[in-house]
């Protein structure tokens, strides 16, 4: 059986100054930092095994927050949550999971997009899930970033397929509200599925925070996998998932 292509759930950039400078004063900054190697690593292998296993495959595109960064472990995020609840209603799901810390918006269109793309064909009838969240990181990047992230928005829009599911911006900027409008329309014409953690998310994060204060807990992604979960629920009934 072949192998996929080798993808290393990596952008190929350090961490910014800011975050190198506060994490060696910090060392809860530091300790979650840390994780980013071999949570990527994890998901590297797992994914390199999904790819190929028989089943339907769950194409997870995005940052650090899919990473499961964090948590104590890669597979405490919401991802592995989510899996854990969807499996018990007969969806046998495969992760493939091509997120990455650090990423942004366009790493996903010029990195993840294609991996997935360069990926075996699936050997399931079924279509794959692609699950999407992305943007924080362009907000939070320095202001050349977050004025490209509405046009990057828009043009993920048209790169998805139809019936992903992709969050929302719940930060109140300028850039998250215009970047959320591509996501609102592509929703009201049918194109993707909005997990909208402007009303859905975490109501707090009191208790939710990983040492970095940043980065959610397993509290934290349980909150996001609370959100997610209805909107990957109807999806996978509207492709002719199995019935919950």
């Amino acid at each position: 059986m072949s192998r996929p292509p080798v993808y290393t759930n990596r952008t190929g950039r350090p961490p910014g100054r800011s975050v190198r400078a506060l994490g060696a004063v910090l060392p809860g900054i530091a300790r979650v930092r840390a994780q980013a190697e071999p949570y990527a690593d994890a998901w590297q292998e797992r994914t390199r095994s999904a790819a190929v296993a028989p089943g339907r495959r769950w194409v997870v595109l995005g940052d650090s927050m899919s990473q499961a960064i964090g948590a104590t472990g890669p597979d405490r995020g919401w991802v592995d949550q989510l899996l854990g609840r969807l499996g018990p209603a007969g969806h046998d799901l495969r992760v493939v999971n091509l997120s990455a810390t650090g990423a942004r918006v366009p790493d996903v269109l010029d990195q993840q997009l294609p991996a997935w793309s360069a990926l075996p064909p699936s050997r399931s009838p079924l279509p794959d899930l692609v699950t999407v969240m992305i943007g924080s990181n362009d907000l939070f990047s320095g202001a050349r970033h977050r004025a490209r992230l509405p046009g990057a928005m828009a043009e993920l829009v048209t790169r998805l397929p139809s019936g992903s599911v992709v969050t929302t911006l719940p930060q109140p900027r300028a850039a998250a509200r215009q970047a959320n409008r591509h996501l609102d329309g592509a929703a009201l014409r049918g194109h993707l599925r909005v997990v909208d953690l402007r009303t859905d998310g975490p109501s707090s994060w009191r208790g939710r925070l990983a040492a970095d204060f940043f980065h959610p807990n397993e509290a934290g992604y349980a909150a996001i996998t609370d959100a997610f979960e209805p909107v990957v629920r109807a999806a996978l009934r509207a492709s002719n998932g199995p019935a919950t």
